[in-house]
């Protein structure tokens, strides 16, 4: 399986949100295979106790939080489809 390559940046840059330096913000990323990463605050040790019934991860696999505005402001950036 092949690695895909980061195409674009979803809604505002960390600098842009008013990060100082850019550095240690959370982002989110539109990735050349469709499916998008995101950089946030590894949670998992806290909230993986707390997930609904009904959701599952697996061991590859973290919680990660992002700050609302990070979501709300690439909501733009989020093709419908």
């Amino acid at each position: 399986m092949t690695t895909p390559d980061i195409t674009r940046r979803i809604g505002a840059s960390p600098r842009q949100r008013g990060s100082l330096d850019g550095s240690t913000c959370p982002d989110i990323f539109e990735l050349s295979d469709g499916s998008f990463a995101v950089i946030g605050a590894d949670r998992t040790a806290v909230l993986d106790s707390k997930l609904p019934s009904d959701a599952g991860r697996s061991s590859d696999e973290r919680i990660v939080v992002i700050t609302r505005e990070t979501l709300v402001r690439a909501k733009i950036d989020i093709p419908d489809l």
